[in-house]
């Protein structure tokens, strides 16, 4: 994976976390319990991949500066 690859891997990865972490907080009060439970468990699993897809870049961004 290319340098800038991992770049714009990686600021998507923030940018998930950021989003999610922002519906989060922004959701209304007012719906019934399954919407919350729903939506929490999307919130929790989508920044469960954004911190995976972190790990993979930072680690290929360490080898690709091994390589050349």
């Amino acid at each position: 994976m290319t340098r800038r690859v991992s770049g714009f891997l990686l600021a998507l990865a923030a940018f998930m976390i950021f989003e999610w972490i922002n519906l989060g907080f922004n959701l209304a009060d007012g719906h019934p319990t399954s919407f919350y439970v729903v939506h929490g468990i999307l919130i929790a699993v989508n920044i469960i991949l954004a911190l995976v897809l972190g790990v993979v870049v930072i680690r290929s961004w360490k080898t690709s500066n091994r390589r050349g």
